[in-house]
């Protein structure tokens, strides 16, 4: 497989995580978003979209991070990363999307950058505007995660599911764009927790090879 892809990438972020918790090997096709790399006719030929990431296998091109997870899960079930119950997977499906609809797609690059290109939007308004829907998110991800007594270290169980590699991503967002944690101390706990495992240090940005 090969995962092209952006070291900053919050849903790169996300895949490589998946991807590491299922022991996948992939090769690393790196696509630099800072020159706009995304937009010419080489990688709109993977994905018209011209959005990362896309995983290719074979012929088989696969986009938008949401599809490549669920297609993994079924393709590779073990270890699984949705629980067996069918009312626990929609939970864990309900953090994911959480995060992946409600504050990811409004503070993504392209989404920042029709801000300050477009909207005339100094570096002050543009975090404004990604404190507000991070806090807005977490904050009800944060209700979600107190709710639930029969927690253990990771968003749902003892295990890490597909809302912890959503998560993790988008903590790493909230810490650059200098959102306060202190608010959330089951988000930063299940932060720190999934810090200890080698598949999330490995996904983790800074340790990408196109980290500079």
């Amino acid at each position: 497989m090969q995962l092209h892809n952006f070291f900053r990438s919050g849903t790169s972020h996300r895949l490589r995580i998946a991807l590491n918790l299922k022991g996948l090997a992939y090769e690393y096709v790196a696509v630099d978003l800072r020159t706009e790399e995304h937009l010419g006719a080489a990688f709109k030929a993977l994905n018209p979209q011209g959005l990362v990431p896309a995983l290719v296998e074979g012929d088989l091109v696969l986009t938008q991070s949401p599809a490549i997870i669920e297609w993994l899960e079924e393709r590779y079930p073990t270890p699984p990363l949705l629980p067996p119950d069918l009312e626990d997977r929609a939970r864990v499906r309900a953090m994911a999307a959480l995060i992946g609809c409600d504050i990811h797609p409004i503070n993504n690059r392209r989404i920042l950058e029709y801000l300050r290109k477009t909207l005339g939007g100094d570096e002050a308004a543009v975090l404004a505007w990604c404190a507000t829907w991070i806090n807005d998110g977490f904050n009800a991800l944060e209700a979600m995660l107190a709710a639930d007594k029969q927690r253990g270290a990771f968003c749902f169980g003892n295990t890490p599911t597909l809302a912890d590699a959503y998560l993790v991503a988008q903590v790493e967002s909230a810490r650059r764009f200098k959102l306060d944690l202190t608010p959330f101390p089951n988000i930063v706990a299940i932060d720190q927790a999934c810090s200890g495992l080698d598949a999330f240090r490995r996904a983790a940005p800074a340790a990408q090879p196109d980290a500079k």
